[in-house]
């Protein structure tokens, strides 16, 4: 990937001015309007709208799309959030070494994730609300709804405060909420959708346009049941009777939320379309994503079974032996600052740095019953009513990311029962590293100790059955301060951030000119915010200190 395709992409940004060069008819055209040829088709008014927003929740793309959306999705959350979660490390020092993975901000990559989170989802979700057939279908825009907020909860989780409550109105521009106020909104307009489909019963919603569950409406409660008990936690130490009632209202729902694996939601191949896995393109294509240190840490130091399932090892000479798996694997820190290694026989080549094994056709997942089990897990631990105690969640957790990844259940009772911790990383004879990494955790696996202990377990294990899903991952990093993510060896925020406190959000897009407009919606934005307009500022939601 090279920068220069991605310096423009900020323009988006705050104004949400959709495309800086406008043709005659878009200038002329009420965008905000469905036409009549629009509502006169065969359900492609809605579905088509429908489809695109599923599309954009993780984004995905065919190979007729070429490399274009990976590249957008690269720039938007595999650079910043997949690097900073501890998932994945890069092969690569792009804009020699000032970059995302050593926590310096480019101009130019700061917009994308608030393009392919907000921006590209406002036109279909408006398509949707102002369609004329939606008032005679509430159960379309209940699911439009569904998917607005599986997209924009990442454009908050990234920025902070954004437009929401006032999106949809003929304003040009949209003025920001404060990040309390849109998870608010969010957690109430998923309870609407939920309750909307509830009426609409077992029929089917769009199913020959709908990518995730061929419109199987009792799986798209459960999804919304489950991403609201997801946001509802969220808020557990900024507004705790505010989690409490949305995460028990989510779990003691008749319908429920995601318990089996087959619950889970994904996209890779519908219609006879197959949807590649961005991850696959920048390991195989580009030879940039590898295997990230506190992955290594965890996954050798437990003895985790996920690992080959996870990565591929390397026969790199600085490769580490592993044990119980009779392999060498070797991770790559981040903030190297190194040059591109690309060996004489491929990007794939066991001779590099263990990379993700990810396939093309490999889904990309939104939402799995593991994570699941784990949130239900954490309120089960503090009193909250999950429908089961803290340690049989907990348990089950592991039990169904085992399962999701082929691993068998008989494997489980050895894995939790371990007294393992995880290790230390050494690659201090690695040129040009030369650097080892001190685990701070001494966390087993087993579900024993103090509450706080037993928290960390709880989410270290959800950190690694979410993998490869880095923006959730950081999310709940940043949002309870575990598992422990290895410091960059290069940290270029000229003092913004601190290793320990490491990035916290993403700044809102740079626009090299604003007008006063437009200024004074930045600026009401920086003060619902609470603090500088930086990466070091925390989040509404982000109350309890990082370890």
């Amino acid at each position: 990937m090279k920068i220069s395709r991605y310096m423009l992409l900020a323009a988006s940004g705050l104004a949400l001015t959709m495309s800086a060069c406008r043709s005659f008819e878009e200038i002329n055209t009420n965008q905000q309007e469905v036409t009549v040829e629009m509502s006169s088709r065969d359900g492609i008014a809605v579905g088509g709208p429908m489809q695109a927003l599923q599309r954009q929740v993780n984004p995905v793309g065919t190979t007729a799309d070429g490399t274009n959306v990976a590249n957008d999705y690269q720039v938007a959350y595999h650079l910043g959030a997949d690097v900073w979660s501890g998932y994945f490390g890069q092969n690569n020092n792009w804009n020699s070494g000032s970059n995302f993975t050593t926590f310096y901000m480019i101009e130019g990559w700061l917009g994308q994730a608030f393009t392919e989170s907000y921006t590209k989802t406002y036109t279909p979700w408006l398509s949707i609300k102002n369609n004329p057939t939606t008032e005679n279908h509430p159960e379309n825009f209940a699911l439009a709804q569904i998917l607005k907020v599986s997209a924009w909860s990442k454009t908050t989780d990234c920025y902070g405060p954004m437009p929401y409550t006032k999106a949809g109105s003929s304003s040009y521009l949209i003025p920001y909420d404060s990040q309390e106020v849109v998870y608010h909104t969010m957690l109430k307009e998923l309870d609407e959708a939920v309750q909307a489909l509830d009426t609409y019963g077992a029929a089917k919603i769009l199913p020959d346009y709908d990518l995730v569950y061929n419109g199987d409406t009792q799986k798209w409660i459960k999804y919304a049941n489950s991403l609201m008990l997801r946001l509802a936690m969220r808020t557990r130490f900024a507004d705790a009777e505010l989690a409490r009632t949305y995460a028990e209202k989510a779990v003691n729902h008749p319908v429920g939320v995601m318990t089996e694996v087959n619950d889970q939601a994904k996209i890779d191949k519908a219609h006879g379309v197959q949807y590649i896995n961005n991850i696959e393109t920048f390991a195989v294509q580009y030879g940039e994503c590898r295997m990230g240190v506190p992955m290594f840490s965890y996954l050798v130091g437990y003895e985790d079974p996920r690992l080959p399932k996870y990565f591929r090892p390397s026969t790199h000479p600085e490769a580490i032996w592993v044990d119980f798996l009779y392999e060498t694997y070797l991770p790559y820190p981040i903030g190297a600052n190194a040059p591109r290694q690309m060996p004489t026989d491929g990007p794939t080549s066991r001779g590099l740095s263990s990379i993700p094994n990810i396939e093309k056709e490999t889904p990309t997942y939104w939402m799995r019953a593991s994570e699941v089990a784990f949130l239900r897990a954490e309120g089960a631990l503090v009193g909250w009513s999950m429908q089961g105690d803290a340690a049989s969640l907990y348990r089950q957790g592991i039990e169904l990311s085992f399962a999701e990844n082929g691993i068998g259940a008989d494997q489980v009772d050895s894995y939790i029962n371990n007294v393992n911790r995880p290790v230390p990383v050494d690659l201090s004879s690695w040129s040009p590293f030369r650097h080892t990494f001190e685990m701070k955790s001494t966390a087993t696996t087993a579900f024993e100790g103090s509450t706080e202990e037993k928290l960390e377990k709880i989410i270290t294990q959800k950190w690694i059955a979410l993998y490869p899903n880095g923006m959730e991952a950081w999310t709940e990093w940043r949002r309870t301060g575990y598992p422990y993510i290895a410091d960059p060896i290069e940290n270029r925020s000229f003092g913004i951030v601190s290793n320990q406190e490491k990035v916290r959000r993403m700044q809102y897009p740079v626009k090299s000119a604003r007008s006063e407009e437009e200024q004074k919606v930045y600026d009401d934005a920086v003060v619902l915010l609470g603090g500088p307009d930086n990466q070091a500022t925390k989040l509404w939601w982000d109350k309890k200190n990082s370890k």
